[in-house]
Parts: C-alpha cells; structure tokens; sequence
C-alpha cells in the first residue's frame, strides 16, 4: 500500500509579518494534488496543524477548505494533533469527519484503536499518537513518569498489545509528534522539554512498520522504519536552503522495510529566502546582488559600525529584507560582551531563566533554585495545556 505523509503545516502562522495563508493554500492544494496522482492509499498527517492552540479566522476557513479537499479524494486522511494545536478544539466533530473518511486522533485515550485499511497484500493498522504533554498524560497512561519517554513508551506499548491480539501478518503504521533521539531541530520549532529534557529515543517505536513523525521542520530519516516528513514550507530563515517535500511512503507486506522517496516541492511554492552577509555599502552596490532582490532577506551586516538607517537603506534594493543582525567584523573592545538577546537566542526557558538571573545578581542559580526554575516552567507548560480544555 503506499501512503502520503506530511505535518506541521501550521496554518496561520506569520514569516517575520508576512501573510502565509496564500502560500499554505497552495500547499494544501499540492498535497491532494499529489495523493490523486501518485494514488496513495491514504495521507498521514502527523500534527502542528495550526500554528495557535486558538488559530486566526483565516486558518480555520484554510483548514476547512483542506477537509473538504480530503474528503473529495475518496481515500482515508488520518490527523494527529500535535504540540501546537488544541487538541480539544481540533478534536471537534471528529465522529462525525470519520463517517467522510478523515479520521482526527486528538485524545490520547484512542492511540491504540487504529484506523484499519484493507489492500491487495493485508491489513494496515494506522495508531495515531497525538502530542503527549507529560505530565498531564501520565496517569491516564499509567507511565512511570511525567517524561516523554515515558508516555511515549506507554502509548506504544498499549498500540503493540491492540497489534499482537490482530492476525498475524497485519502490518502497522503509527502517527507521532515528538522529538527522536538523533534527529536535527531548528530555530522554528517550539520548545517542548520537560525537566531540561525534550526527546525520546527511536526504541520506543520498535516493533512498527513505518512511524510517520511530526515537529521537526526538516524532513530526515531517523532510521529505515522512522522518518520526519517535515514542514512543507519553511517557517524561519534556519531553513534557508531546506528543500521542502512530500513523502511518499510504499509499504511491503510485513517484515520488509518500507520504501521511502522525498517528492520536492516545485520551487514557485517555496519560499524565496536567502541570506546576506556584508557591509552595508557592497551590499547596496554589488551587481552580483542583484538576483536576491525578489527574495525574503535575513542580512547580516558586518560594518565596524552600525550604519545609520541601515534596514531603510536595504529596502530601498531588497524591498522584502525581513531580518537585520550587526555583527561586525572588527569589534570595538568596548562591544566584546554579547547582548543579552544575543545570548538568548536558540536557548530553552531554563536556559533564558538561568541567564536572566546571572545576569540581574551576577551569580547564576544554585541546585535547590534550578529546581525550584524547572518546576515553575513545568507547571506554566502544564497550565497552558489546562486552560485549552476550559
């Protein structure tokens, strides 16, 4: 059987103030367009399908537009929600979109009561794991603790048991938002650790046919049966040079592994970002420049100095630079020291929290006051989640 997976489409979700709706209906057009021609059997998504746990009026309508479109296919989409979403809102109606085929696995109560698919060489049991938060999910898994490990073993552990009790030879698909040990991140995905810890390891998945993952932006294999489909558009300038894709995934009767092939997005639908580095001067100057005038800019200045009215002067050639950094190339010695948003940034909430109190009394955080840190953080993440569900 042969299946289309992709995730983290975030609908809604701005590029540096830039409107992205226009762009993510193109992309949800190419994705059915795509199942129709490759004739997939069914399309995975796996999580992040908004950008806000209460997304914008213009991401719904989006998002009903998609369901519409999926339905329209006359195959099964299976959906997870992932750590973006709010599982309770997304999870709306989702008896009643199954009866048209798109079947939304929100509740962690249903990972292991699969969606069945018959083909020409078996049954497919497809297991949706929806974003487990660790310890709002623990009990009700019954994990040995609030990690992500954990609930992610628990949830797999009941969806191997639901398998063992099918015919033999049923092979199994499970759809998961998480973070796998040994995959590469970067700067667009939201922070999810727990107790300074924020990945699983690929182990938990043993046993599975084919894991279609979501939450890295970066589509990578993580081994022959794990695999990151992500974003289908990229979401910051450290995706600069990502090829966005599709994957597209034909699965052989059990114990084969599945055969995995990235489809690029054609280049109209991806995002025109690039990266500039110079002084101010040559870059307003340069003929070689030229071809990035169309393209969304993150320019990194490296004057002594910082130029005056630098970001007005770059738009008067590159209209669309959306991202300014000075980092010159002789620094003065009275600029040595970072800047405290320097320092922040690609660190966690331990991290930013640990820095702030250094920085304010000049000694960093002793051990009783890293955990008194990390359970306050916990405990914000946990409160968000709760409020979701008032």
């Amino acid at each position: 059987m042969r299946f289309l997976h992709t995730s983290d489409w975030h609908l809604g979700r701005r590029f540096h103030g830039e409107d992205l709706i226009d762009a993510q209906r193109k992309i949800l057009d190419h994705i059915c367009d795509t199942a129709r021609n490759e004739q997939v059997d069914a399309l995975l998504i796996a999580g992040d399908i908004y950008d806000r746990a209460i997304p914008s009026l213009d991401a719904v309508r989006l998002f009903s537009q998609g369901l519409n479109q999926m339905a329209d296919l006359g195959i099964p989409a299976i959906m997870i929600s992932g750590n973006h979403d709010s599982a309770h809102r997304l999870g709306v109606g989702s008896t009643l979109l199954a009866r048209t085929g798109v079947h939304l696995r929100t509740d962690p109560a249903h990972t292991a009561t699969p969606v069945l698919l018959e083909g020409p060489t078996g049954t497919v049991a497809v297991y949706g794991v929806p974003y487990l938060e660790p310890t709002l999910v623990r009990t009700h898994l019954e994990a040995e603790e609030a990690s992500h490990q954990a609930v992610l073993s628990s949830a797999l552990d009941r969806i191997r048991a639901d398998l063992a009790a099918r015919p033999a030879g049923t092979r199994s698909i499970v759809l998961a938002h998480a973070f796998v040990s040994g995959a590469t991140g970067c700067r667009s995905e939201r922070d999810i650790s727990i107790g300074g810890v924020d990945h699983a390891p690929a182990s938990v998945f043993d046993g599975i046919d084919y894991v279609a993952l979501g939450h890295l932006h970066g589509a990578q294999r993580v081994n022959d049966h794990i695999h990151y489909s992500g974003s289908p558009l990229a979401y910051s300038f450290s995706e600069t040079g990502h090829t966005k894709s599709l994957t597209l995934i034909d699965l052989p009767p059990h114990p084969a592994a599945p055969t995995v092939t990235r489809h690029p997005l054609p280049s109209d639908l991806q995002l025109p970002l690039a990266r500039l580095t110079g002084r101010l001067e040559d870059l307003l100057t340069d003929p070689a420049h030229e071809p990035l005038t169309k393209a969304w800019l993150h320019v990194t200045l490296t004057d002594t100095a910082r130029p005056y009215e630098p970001m007005a002067r770059l738009k008067q050639r590159f209209p669309h630079t959306l991202d300014l950094q000075h980092l010159p190339t002789a620094i003065p010695a009275q600029a040595t020291t970072p800047t405290y948003s320097e320092r922040l940034r690609g660190r966690g909430d331990l991290d930013i929290t640990h820095d702030f109190i250094t920085t304010v009394r000049g000694t960093p955080p002793n051990d009783e006051e890293h955990s008194l840190l990390q359970e306050a953080i916990d405990t914000s993440r946990i409160s968000a989640q709760e409020k979701e569900t008032v």
